[in-house]
């Protein structure tokens, strides 16, 4: 038991120019990966609105809300596949495209409602994506700047 108190300490820590080198790099390429993270999602976000618009689709009068606004983000796009659920099932007698007999001529019509819900719903999430990858750009940058704080300590 002696033998161990006599054995010098060793700091496991590393405080070497190098390795706080390192870490500074690091927030560096954290900082990059960040932005380009966040120029992705801006970009996704603008295609996918361009788009949207260029479509011309306009969020029907008795929508419960946003009607008569322009579909051009996630909430009008949104709006707009509540209310075509709402005309497709009124058109069906409240019966879904599954529901409907093989034969039935409105099934045309429920699956044509389903398949524009659908590409609204594409466009919904592609926007969530976008925002998402926004929002982790931020959080990358601002990690990226704690490690280079934590690499290049300011010295008094």
């Amino acid at each position: 038991m002696a033998d161990t108190l006599d054995r010098p300490v060793v700091s496991t820590s590393n405080t070497s120019a190098t390795g706080d080198r390192r870490v500074g790099i690091i927030g560096t390429l954290v900082i990059v990966a960040g932005v380009i993270l966040a120029l992705a999602g801006a970009g996704t976000w603008a295609l996918v609105q361009t788009s949207l618009a260029g479509e011309s689709i306009t969020v029907a009068e008795d929508a419960s809300w946003l009607a008569g606004e322009k579909v051009d983000g996630p909430f009008t796009a949104y709006a707009e596949t509540d209310i075509i659920q709402q005309h497709t099932l009124e058109s069906s007698g409240g019966k879904t495209y599954a529901e409907l007999d093989r034969e039935d001529p409105v099934r045309a019509t429920v699956m044509n409602g389903s398949f524009l819900r659908a590409s609204l719903f594409t466009s919904v999430v592609s926007f969530g994506i976008a925002a998402m990858a926004m929002g982790l750009g931020v959080v990358f940058v601002l990690m990226g700047f704690a490690l280079r704080a934590i690499g290049h300590p300011r010295t008094a």
